[in-house]
């Protein structure tokens, strides 16, 4: 009985999937799902959850067959080998990672100004983007425990305010002129609303944290199963509702001229400055809580790529008193976050995770018998995933080349790097 102690319940592996994904996400990427997706955005929200929530079912299955606190990177090992291929698609696994925490840190710089400006330029927003991670990475290196006690209290205190917001949001939807934004026909063409989507895709990855917290979890046959169909089924509804009330509250001119704020502008129509301020201080816990667990979901990924010998060894070894992986981890999220723009750090990341979405879902289609799991669901996931991410590819190559090239230039780089890795280490 002692060991039940030490164990994930129902309740904490759900809070898991939801803090994961209710981060950074939705305050990073709103104004900007608008942007793509106009009137049809609560649409692309869908569209992204419906092929997360695809996804998800491979990870339930595999991560019940195989639980491990490698998570995915297990799950790569065991479709394909210790080979340089899966050692490459692991090594995109960290850095979506980055990538991810880049997109984190922008918003929190985006929004910390609004709450108090330090030089009232744009350098502010490069100050709280760099001491947000340097303050996150700083926790991570004094106590783990901490990082999740931050997180607990967070992800209560965001879903509180979100759910604050979504309540008095659709009170003030009644009789609100902006409604009509939401009609079809201000929505984008059925492309643009599916690249939306996938642009944003980046705001659901967050659910493969169950798969490291597996093997802890009571009654894993049921529970983990639960865990991942709760925790994506509800951020599906919570995203839908969010931006169905952001658009039917703000004009498409408002909302561009706040894309990086967005969901705090929203609240002004409902409650004022004092709205803008309470959904201000919700980004600001958010980002930074997601910024917290993503540094040490990061560095979890670099330490156990190292310890299967698909990078170097030297990645095991500890820095003060954690893997060396958490310092490469936070120099290059400061670099990321302060070099690339919004757009191109989140279609870079969507892509990532597209990518190595779509391989969990075609292990999950391999081996539907040893895994116990309907063959048609994770082929269908397969098959999502490849298609959004060529839809992703070819219409943001025309729009955001730099994206595109960003995200194509990561995954060559981490074939290289795999490739000369393992020519190096056989001779």
């Amino acid at each position: 009985m002692a060991n039940n102690n030490n164990k994930i319940s129902l309740k904490d592996a759900i809070s898991i999937g939801i803090g994961g994904m209710v981060g950074g996400g939705i305050f990073a990427v709103l104004g900007l799902a608008v942007a793509l997706a106009k009137g049809g955005t609560p649409l692309a929200f869908l569209i992204a959850g419906l092929i997360a929530l695809i996804t998800a079912y491979s990870y339930a299955k595999l991560s019940t067959t195989f639980p491990d606190r490698g998570g995915t990177v297990k799950f790569i090992n065991v479709g394909f080998g210790k080979s340089v291929f899966s050692g490459a698609i692991n090594n995109l696994l960290w850095i979506s990672y980055i990538i991810m925490l880049a997109l984190y840190a922008s918003a929190f710089g985006s929004y910390a100004p609004n709450l108090f400006k330090i030089t009232g330029s744009s350098v502010d927003f490069h100050i709280y983007t760099t001491l947000i991670i340097l303050i996150a990475t700083f926790i991570n290196y004094y106590s783990i425990k901490v990082v999740g006690k931050i997180e607990s209290y967070a992800v209560i205190i965001k879903l509180i305010i979100l759910l604050a917001f979504i309540t008095f949001g659709l009170y003030g939807l009644i009789d609100n002129e902006n409604l009509v934004q939401l009609s079809v026909s201000n929505w984008e063409k059925p492309l643009s609303l599916l690249t939306g989507g996938m642009v944003i895709f980046v705001a659901y990855e967050g659910f493969e944290l169950i798969a490291n917290a597996a093997p802890d979890i009571e009654n894993p046959t049921k529970n983990i199963t639960k865990a991942y169909l709760y925790s994506v089924v509800f951020v599906i509804i919570l995203y839908v509702i969010i931006a169905i009330v952001t658009i039917g509250s703000l004009p498409f001119t408002t909302i561009a001229t706040a894309e990086d704020y967005v969901l705090a502008e929203a609240a002004k129509p409902l409650l004022g400055k004092l709205g803008f301020t309470i959904i201000t201080i919700a980004a600001l816990i958010s980002t930074f809580s997601a910024i917290n667990a993503s540094l040490y979901g990061g560095t979890r990924v670099s330490f156990e790529i190292a310890e299967d010998n698909e990078l170097p060894h030297f990645l095991t070894s500890k820095l003060w008193n954690q893997p060396i992986g958490l310092f490469i981890t936070a120099v290059a999220t400061i670099i990321a976050a302060n070099f690339l723009k919004l757009e191109s750090i989140s279609t870079a990341g969507s892509v990532g995770f597209l990518l190595i979405f779509a391989l969990v879902n075609f292990i999950g289609f391999k081996f539907h018998k040893k895994i116990n799991a309907n063959k048609y669901i994770p082929l269908a996931g397969f098959i999502a995933c490849s298609t959004a991410l060529i839809i992703l590819i070819t219409n943001q190559f025309s729009i955001n080349p730099t994206g595109i090239i960003i995200a194509v230039s990561i995954i060559l780089f981490c074939f290289i790097v795999e490739w000369f890795y393992k020519k190096t280490t056989k001779k």
